[in-house]
């Protein structure tokens, strides 16, 4: 079986001014208010157990797109800087503790990207998702891993980082990866 082509993830590059490190400067990144609003909400829903309520305060006051009948459970960490950089298909599921971020800090420089998350996704308790990330349609991220690159539509993607660990065939069956 092939392997399918690795996509770089799609990341735009800020650079810090010369000796500092740029967490130093993420004020500068959002305003201060806007970060304390965006964590204030993100804390709220985190608790909040009523799904389609949860969706809309994601829509409403942090400008995510989240598709019909998205479901993102208790302790979901959104990313505080860019939830707006984040989009969730129709019909998704994102598992319990699960940190899905847009922005990383670097001593250079720090990073941007957005998190596409396709229609019927599973995405499994405690995952990691970097900034810079599409997950295909279909897809089933294991729990407790690490995605920090694409994963294509309807394949298992399991570990630390993820890789593909097995492919759905034409009847929608899993075969395993070889």
């Amino acid at each position: 079986m092939d392997k399918p082509a690795e996509v770089p993830r799609r990341l735009e590059s800020h650079p810090a001014p010369p000796g500092r490190n740029s967490m130093q400067l993420w004020w500068r990144l959002v305003p201060p208010w806007r970060v304390v609003y965006h964590f204030i909400v993100i804390t709220f829903c985190r608790f909040l157990p009523f799904l389609e309520l949860k969706n809309c305060l994601y829509r409403r006051l942090l400008g995510m797109r989240v598709g019909r009948h998205a479901s993102v459970g208790l302790m979901v960490m959104l990313d505080v800087f860019f939830p707006q950089f984040i989009s969730i298909g129709e019909n998704s599921i994102i598992g319990y503790n699960t940190t899905i971020l847009c922005h990383e800090f670097l001593v250079p420089e720090y990073r941007t990207g957005r998190v596409e998350i396709g229609a019927g996704v599973l995405i499994g308790a405690n995952c990691t998702i970097l900034a810079g990330v599409r997950i295909g349609d279909g897809a089933t991220v294991a729990a407790g891993s690490l995605v920090n690159r694409d994963v294509p539509p309807g394949v298992l993607a399991a570990g630390v980082p993820a890789r593909i660990r097995s492919q759905r065939s034409e009847a929608g069956s899993r075969r395993k990866q070889d």
